[in-house]
């Protein structure tokens, strides 16, 4: 047993040995005041005052936590219940044996020493008890006096033992719950300091409002994008926040709608998170990002709302500083992505004018055409990224979009429209650009045409919709399909395994993506490439 279980144990014990010490003084001083007038040492008057006065004088001298001071809880105790079992064998003797109802009280005694008594003492007792219980009845019989038969006595001294292993049972259960509970405290404790230490250290601002706006706790972070000194975080706790800053009237609004209208999202204390929205903070003035949870309504954090605070300005600063240092490696690669086709044309056109067979400079000028049309094609995909923050997002009908970028596609060819297979809901749309989506499907459709089979049906397109309002728009193709090697880099810049590749074309298809707020990924597939753009249904 741990330090504080063992204390709280000791608390119990000794607050159950002052309800007995009580009782002992209860029953001692009716004993000396009203025990005549009850029919008690009717047999030998003078000997029951001098054990109800002894009684009560023991009972006095051993209560006091002197005397445990002195001499020990254990002793003392020892010494209480023997007194006791003497004291009431004393006063049976002199008032009728067995039917002066003293063995009930000595039972009521062993009771509580089973509580109280640490050990296996308690057998010890409710043998002395029932000796004299025994012998009195023994000395009656031998007298001539009136006595009770020994099987009924024999009965209630069984009762002794049975009543004493009970309650010290009852005692040992008691004691192993008051451990359980003082450990579980303490591990809760524990864990409410980490929590706490966690929250006061989050790099985003907390805040747990209750059902009537009123702020309950806030980190130091949240205080801090408030606009106000640390040293006011407790002053907060209990104001109204719409009151301290209005600007989170909306979210809290919402997050009250989401709670009333939504079923739960589980089991847990919380519901699903509110979609964070922008504000600009009225006493700070800074631009946030406002992340409302509600309490789910089951739970002991009903009608409490969580709200998580990040600070967008900073977001904005490490963004620009991620996207400078990405701009600085996207140079030094279209650099050196140029650098050889450019090479190649200035050897070529270096030959040409040395060259007079026409078979040569017919070859010479297909290379320096072909660098050029490489140059061409790396220049307009950096273009496309450059146009990736121009994003206008609208619900763009799937099913029509398409089709009209197949028929763009096949305009030159109709026998090559063959090759698609569409397969798309009329009603389903998704919220993007109407230009970067031209741009996303056409390097995807370009990259299912150079590595499908070309055959009837190799490449195919089709959506289904998401949970959550969204969709998944698929571009298949039936061909090689990629390994774990080229999965690893495949929307990396310049990453291509095709000879005439740019490597920019998937890298830019993602770049667009997301910032229509859409995700695309190479699917899982048994076969051939399967690339999936996924995005809400409306902006």
């Amino acid at each position: 047993m741990g330090a504080a279980p063992a204390v709280e144990f000791e608390h119990a014990r000794r607050a159950s040995l002052r309800y007995l010490n009580l009782f002992r003084l209860v029953i001692a001083g009716l004993f000396l005041v009203a025990g005549r007038e009850l029919g008690l040492g009717s047999e030998n008057p003078s000997v029951f005052r001098l054990a109800a006065l002894g009684y009560l004088g023991a009972v006095l001298a051993l209560g006091f936590p002197d005397a445990m001071r002195r001499f020990g809880s254990e002793r003392v105790i020892l010494l209480q219940v023997v007194v006791d079992v003497l004291a009431l064998s004393a006063i049976m003797w002199v008032s009728g044996g067995y039917r002066s109802g003293m063995p009930v009280l000595m039972m009521v005694v062993l009771a509580g020493a089973g509580l109280v008594f640490a050990g296996r003492m308690v057998l010890f007792f409710a043998a002395l008890a029932t000796l004299a219980v025994l012998l009195e009845n023994a000395w009656r019989l031998a007298a001539g006096r009136q006595s009770v038969e020994f099987f009924q006595v024999g009965l209630f001294c069984a009762g002794f033992f049975g009543i004493a292993l009970v309650a010290r049972l009852l005692a040992l259960r008691a004691q192993a719950n008051a451990s359980l509970a003082a450990e579980r405290g303490e591990a809760l404790a524990n864990q409410q300091a980490v929590n706490e230490h966690i929250i006061r250290d989050l790099p985003d601002g907390v805040i747990v409002v209750d059902a009537g706006g009123r702020i309950r706790q806030a980190n130091p972070r949240a205080v801090e994008l408030l606009g106000m000194a640390p040293a006011a975080a407790e002053a907060l706790e209990g104001r109204v926040l719409v009151e301290l800053d209005a600007a989170f009237g909306p979210a809290l609004s919402r997050a009250g709608a989401e709670d009333g209208g939504e079923a739960e999202a589980g089991a847990g204390t919380l519901q699903a998170a509110v979609p964070g929205r922008m504000l600009r903070s009225t006493v700070s003035g800074r631009l946030l990002r406002c992340r409302a949870v509600a309490g789910a309504s089951a739970s002991a954090a009903a009608g409490d709302t969580l709200l998580y605070l990040t600070d967008f300005e900073d977001i904005q600063r490490q963004l620009q500083q991620i996207k400078l240092a990405a701009l600085g490696r996207l140079t030094a690669s279209i650099a050196h992505e140029i650098r050889n086709p450019l090479s190649a044309v200035i050897q070529a056109a270096e030959l040409l004018g040395e060259e007079r067979r026409q078979e040569v400079q017919a070859r010479l000028v297909r290379i320096i055409n072909d660098n050029a049309q490489r140059i061409e094609r790396m220049v307009r995909d950096v273009l496309a990224l450059g146009r990736r923050e121009q994003a206008l997002p609208e619900a763009l009908a799937l099913a029509a979009f398409v089709r009209e970028l197949v028929e763009a596609r096949v305009f030159r060819n109709a026998a090559e429209h063959a090759v698609y297979a569409v397969d798309i809901d009329p009603a389903l749309t998704l919220a993007i650009d109407r230009a970067h989506l031209h741009q996303i499907l056409d390097n995807l459709l370009a990259n299912a045409c150079r590595h499908g089979s070309g055959a009837p049906a190799s490449v195919r397109l089709w959506a289904q919709a998401l949970p959550g309002e969204r969709v998944a728009v698929h571009v298949c193709d039936d061909g090689p399909g990629l390994d774990e090697a080229a999965r690893a880099h495949l929307f990396e810049p310049f990453f291509t395994t095709h000879p005439k590749g740019t490597g920019l074309g998937l890298y830019i298809a993602r770049e667009l993506a997301e910032a229509n707020d859409a995700t695309l990924e190479l699917a899982a597939s048994g076969a051939g490439a399967d690339f999936m753009l996924t995005g809400r249904i409306t902006p």
